[in-house]
């Protein structure tokens, strides 16, 4: 899927998003995206689908309690957060991640081709 978004994380409306270790959820991709906020310059972004289970319709990631790790809701593949690697479970791929640019105002969500 081609994914090509721009947000303002600074503003009120990702306010989720304004210090590190905030997250948001976004419509687009394969099951759709979540941005993770790593630092104060840079961010991460990774489809919500499992490689291991893709094309379950009830196979959603969710970033994990410990805001650390994301986790399928369905095979129970856990991923680290800051890379996509998995942890543990039957997944043995990384996440599937785009191409965030952030100049400090616009953050830019895009797929690689």
């Amino acid at each position: 899927m081609y994914v090509n978004f721009t947000i303002y994380p600074n503003d009120i409306t990702y306010a989720d998003l304004l210090y590190p270790g905030g997250y948001m959820y976004f419509t687009g991709g394969v099951n759709g995206i979540v941005i993770y906020r790593v630092d104060y310059n840079n961010f991460v972004a990774y489809d919500r689908a499992c490689p291991y289970d893709w094309e379950d319709n009830d196979s959603w990631l969710w970033v994990a309690d410990d805001g650390l790790t994301l986790i399928d809701s369905a095979c129970g593949s856990r991923y680290n957060i800051l890379n996509g690697d998995p942890i543990d479970g039957p997944a043995t791929l990384p996440l599937r991640y785009y191409k965030t640019i952030y100049d400090g105002m616009r953050l830019r969500v895009k797929s690689f081709n």
